[in-house]
C-alpha cells in the first residue's frame, strides 16, 4: 500500500482544512511540499497511492521518524504564506482600511502559526464632500421600512453612540426612546465622530505611525517611526536673567528643525515670539495676543495664559525655520523654563551659540513703551496744582523688536561685510528708503575701502535699528551691487546690528571678532 503524509493548512476564519501528500518517488521526498504543484490534492480527492516496496516503505518511515520526530521544524510552529497583496480601500473618500492576509502551512504535530492572519493599515483619500452621508447612518438607514424586534412595526433608524461597544451597529429607533443593535458594524467604520479609531473585527483601533491599524509603533521625539531617540539631543535650561529695565528681551533661539517645543514661566511678563522674517507672530509692538493657536515656522504655536500668571508655549514642530524667543518684561524674572529637542547635526551649532551669548556683559537698554492693554498702576498724585506740559506729537513709526544680545552681535559682525564707528550727520527718506551720511571715525572690518564720508542705505521710511542724528554709533553693513553695476551701497539690514557707541561697546565687538569662524 502506498503512503500518504497529511498537511493541514490553518485560516482563523474557517479553521484548520486537511491536505493529503502523495509521494511520487524516493528521490522526490526532500523536495519542498510546495516545489510540485501535483503533490496537493484536497482531503475528499484523498489519491490511491501505488504500492510501495517494503524496503522503500521502511526507509519511507524512518526518513519521516527523523525529519518530522526528531527534527526541529515539527516540534515548532508552521510557517506562514508569503502576504496577499492589499485590498481596495474601504471607503471611497477620507479615511479607510486596506487589508491583506496569509494562510498558515503546519504538519499534524505542530502548533499553529505564531502572528495575525490579517493585516490591516489606514488609506486615505480626498475629503468626503460637504453633506456626504456617513459610513455608519448608511449603515443604520438599510434596516429603514423593515419589520424587526420580532413584530411588524417598522422604524427608522439611524446611530447611537452611548452603548457600550461603539463597535456594534447601535441603532436609535427615531421618535422613539430605544435603541438597537443589529450586529457589528462594517469594517472600516469610524468608531465614533471625531476620533481616529476604525472598527475591524469588532474592536476599536488606532493607526501607529506605520500606518497599520492595531500598531504600537510611535514616533519617537526625533520624529522617527519606532525609534529610540538616538538621532536627537534633549535641549532643557532656565533663563534666569533678572532684567534691569522693562521691555523685549532675549531668551534663546530656536533653531530650524526642532520638536516638542515648551516654555513656561509664572509672572506677569509676556513671552514673545518673533519669525525669521523680523515680525513677531504673538506678544509683539508692545501689544499682548490673546490665547490660541498660532501658525510660525511651519508649525502651529499653542498659546495659553491662565487666569494666574501662568503663561505656556508649546508647538509639536518640527520648525521650518529659526525663531527667536523673547520676554516682554513688566516685572523682574522669576525664571522661564524651556525646552525641545534637536537633530544631533543641528546641535553643537547651537551649543556654539548659547556660549557666544555668554561673551561680553549683559546691559540691556530701557525700551520706551506701554504694554497695550494693560497699564501699569501708578501712584496717585498729590492734590496739588500741576502746570499742563504739551504733548509731543505721536511718532508715526512702531518701535523697533529688541536685537540686543550677545549672539546678535556676534552674529551680525562675523556676516557683515563692514563693521565700524560712524557719527550720523543727516537722514533723507527717498521713497521707500532711508538715506544716512555718516562719518567714519573708526573701521573695525572692512572688505574694500571706506571713505570718510559715505552714504549708509536703510530699507523703509520707518527702518529698524533706527538712527539719531549727531550721535555716534557701531554699524555691522552689507555691500550691495545693483546687477548692472550702476550702484554701489552700504545696507544696514532690517533688525541689524547698530548700537550705540561706547567704550563698553567697543570693548564686545572687539571680543566679537575673535569668535567669527576663520
Amino acid at each position: 500500500r502506498g503512503s500518504v503524509i497529511t498537511l493541514l493548512f490553518r485560516d482563523e476564519n474557517r479553521g484548520p482544512e486537511r491536505l493529503n501528500y502523495c509521494p511520487k518517488s524516493h528521490s522526490q521526498l526532500g523536495q519542498s511540499w510546495g516545489s510540485d504543484p501535483g503533490l496537493l490534492v484536497p482531503p475528499r480527492q484523498r489519491p490511491r497511492c501505488p504500492p510501495t516496496p517494503r524496503p522503500l516503505q521502511n526507509l519511507l518511515l524512518l526518513w519521516t521518524f527523523l525529519n518530522c520526530g526528531l527534527g526541529g521544524s515539527a516540534q515548532g510552529p508552521g510557517e506562514w504564506t508569503p502576504w496577499g497583496s492589499w485590498s481596495r480601500c474601504s471607503s471611497s473618500c477620507g479615511r479607510g482600511l486596506s487589508v491583506r492576509s496569509r494562510r498558515c502551512v503546519w504538519f499534524p504535530g505542530e502548533e499553529p502559526c505564531w502572528g495575525d492572519s490579517h493585516e490591516y493599515r489606514l488609506c486615505r483619500l480626498p475629503d468626503c464632500p460637504l453633506g456626504a452621508i456617513p459610513f455608519r447612518d448608511l449603515q443604520c438607514a438599510i434596516y429603514n421600512g423593515h419589520p424587526v424586534l420580532g413584530s411588524q412595526k417598522t422604524y427608522q433608524w439611524v446611530p447611537f453612540y452611548g452603548a457600550p461597544n461603539q463597535c456594534d451597529l447601535n441603532c436609535l429607533a427615531e421618535g422613539h426612546a430605544f435603541y438597537h443593535s443589529f450586529g457589528r458594524v462594517l469594517d472600516g467604520t469610524p468608531c465614533s465622530p471625531g476620533t481616529q479609531g476604525l472598527c475591524v473585527a469588532g474592536r476599536c483601533l488606532s493607526a501607529g505611525c506605520d500606518g497599520l491599524l492595531g500598531s504600537d509603533a510611535r514616533e519617537d521625539h526625533c520624529g522617527r517611526c519606532g525609534g529610540a531617540n538616538e538621532s536627537c539631543l534633549l535641549v532643557q535650561r532656565v533663563f534666569r536673567d533678572s532684567g534691569a529695565f522693562a521691555g523685549y528681551w532675549n531668551v534663546t533661539l530656536i533653531p530650524e528643525g526642532a520638536r516638542h517645543i515648551r516654555v513656561a514661566h509664572r509672572s506677569r511678563n509676556h513671552l514673545a515670539l518673533m519669525g525669521g522674517d523680523g515680525r513677531y507672530v504673538l506678544n509683539g509692538n508692545w501689544a499682548v495676543s490673546p490665547p490660541g493657536t498660532y501658525e510660525a515656522a511651519g508649525t502651529r504655536v499653542v498659546y495659553t495664559r491662565e487666569a494666574g500668571p501662568e503663561e505656556m508655549l508649546s508647538a509639536a514642530g518640527p520648525t521650518s525655520h529659526d525663531l527667536l524667543l523673547q520676554v516682554l518684561l513688566r516685572e523682574p524674572n522669576p525664571g522661564i523654563e524651556f525646552e525641545f529637542w534637536l537633530p544631533r547635526e543641528r546641535y553643537s551649532p547651537f551649543q556654539a551659540q548659547a556660549q557666544a551669548q555668554a561673551l561680553g556683559w549683559s546691559l540691556r537698554q530701557q525700551q520706551p513703551g506701554e504694554v497695550v492693554g494693560q497699564p501699569p498702576e501708578r501712584p496717585a498724585a498729590p492734590a496739588t496744582y500741576v502746570p499742563r506740559i504739551p504733548t509731543p506729537a505721536p511718532d508715526p513709526c512702531a518701535p523697533c523688536p529688541d536685537t540686543r544680545g550677545r549672539a546678535h552681535r556676534l552674529l551680525h559682525y562675523c556676516g557683515s561685510d563692514f563693521v565700524f564707528r560712524a557719527r550720523v550727520l543727516s537722514r533723507r527718506h527717498q521713497a521707500q528708503e532711508t538715506r544716512y551720511e555718516v562719518q567714519v571715525q573708526l573701521i573695525y572690518k572692512n572688505r574694500s575701502p571706506l571713505r570718510a564720508l559715505e552714504y549708509v542705505w536703510a530699507l523703509g521710511r520707518c527702518p529698524c535699528p533706527r538712527l539719531d542724528l549727531h550721535r555716534e554709533y557701531l554699524l555691522a553693513a552689507q555691500r550691495l551691487i545693483s546687477p548692472d553695476g550702476t550702484q554701489d551701497r552700504l545696507l544696514l539690514p532690517h533688525t541689524g546690528y547698530a548700537r550705540a557707541w561706547s567704550p563698553a561697546e567697543d570693548s564686545r565687538v572687539r571680543l566679537a571678532a575673535r569668535h567669527c569662524p576663520r
